[in-house]
């Protein structure tokens, strides 16, 4: 594999070797040791079908990005992502084989974290996932591909795990019948957010749609929210999405494959953080929006949950697992953790008012 790395290095007329960098679950991804240093990926096109319009609308993102953040006197070299051309001018490399590689700056002094170690660092990070949209809101969203289509659209989801039900591939329905009943008790709600899209209720924005706090560059002198990384997912959707899928993890006080499901709970200290950090940041939102801030939380934990479920009937054949029965034990914890959030509503929505 080395040596077709190096050949790869060379077209973007690279000497240097790379070696595995991270732990990223789609993308194969390398670090140059070069100076400047470089991040070179090799792009899952099992999960992105497309990678030129992916790295069309990187490089689309990442150029407007730039010139705003310069304009406000930042640093663009260190606050968003910069693409590294080939020696032939493209934004990717495909190989003989089929394999598309592609190559960033890497940005020095800066750490992404799986989990908060406090309520600060993940207000920063809020405050840099909104920041991201303000700095993309008049971005033309037209010139943007929808890279993975109907990705946050919870209705299709659960019409796919409706029919996960109905085909029993795996002969697993019965045994998690239970479970079942309560993913399907959810109905009335999926389609809330992709409804209000679809009547003008809720505005369609420049979303990033993948927005884990390892999506974020901590700065490791500041503490500060520095930059957005991992942009594959950019394209067309909600606020809420981006919003809601943060605190998915982020707010939960448990994994996501905590099998103890008394540990699985929604902490209301880090959604506050998060939703002050966000708020102070995004620039204005619609009424109907911060309505629906408190229920984007619960809605995108459910769409993952009903995700790692429909998986799991099919056979396991998305998600990688790590143990027999990871997919349900999955499912049950979203499950769990979308329960609890909307059993906070109450809470959750005096926070956004008093905030707001």
């Amino acid at each position: 594999m080395s040596c077709d790395l190096n050949e790869v290095l060379s077209k973007f007329d690279i000497s240097m070797s790379a070696a595995s960098y991270g732990n990223g679950h789609i993308n194969d991804t390398y670090l140059v040791e070069s100076n400047p240093k470089y991040i070179l990926q090799k792009i899952n096109s099992n999960v992105f079908k497309n990678p030129p319009q992916v790295m069309d609308n990187i490089e689309k993102v990442t150029n407007h990005l730039r010139k705003k953040i310069a304009e406000q006197g930042g640093d663009p070299d260190r606050e968003t992502m910069l693409v590294i051309k080939t020696k032939d001018g493209s934004n990717y490399y495909k190989t003989e084989d089929g394999e598309y590689f592609r190559m960033y700056r890497f940005v020095d002094n800066a750490t992404s974290y799986d989990n908060a170690e406090n309520a600060k660092m993940f207000y920063e990070a809020a405050r840099a996932f909104g920041r991201f949209q303000k700095l993309l809101s008049d971005f033309p969203m037209k010139e943007l591909y929808e890279t993975i289509p109907k990705f946050h659209d919870t209705r299709n989801r659960f019409l796919n795990l409706k029919k996960a039900i109905e085909n029993d591939v795996c002969g697993r329905a019965a045994e998690i019948a239970e479970d079942i009943e309560l993913a399907l008790s959810f109905e009335d709600e999926v389609g809330v957010i992709v409804d209000g899209i679809a009547d003008g209720s809720l505005p369609l924005r420049v979303t990033h749609n993948d927005t884990k706090l390892n999506n974020v560059l901590i700065d490791d002198i500041t503490g500060k929210g520095l930059c957005v990384i991992d942009l594959d997912t950019v394209m067309p959707g909600s606020l809420l999405y981006d919003f809601g899928d943060a605190l998915r993890i982020g707010a939960s006080n448990a994994a996501e494959d905590e099998t103890d499901l008394s540990k699985v709970t929604f902490n209301l200290e880090y959604f506050e953080s998060f939703a002050r950090g966000f708020l102070e940041e995004v620039g204005s939102i619609t009424d109907r929006e911060r309505e629906l801030l408190a229920f984007s939380a619960m809605l995108i934990t459910y769409e993952c949950g009903i995700r790692f479920l429909t998986d799991y009937l099919e056979g396991d054949t998305y998600f990688k697992i790590h143990r027999e029965k990871h997919n349900i034990d999955r499912a049950r914890n979203q499950l769990k953790l979308a329960c609890d959030i909307r059993s906070k509503f109450p809470q959750m929505n005096e926070i956004i008012g008093r905030i707001v």
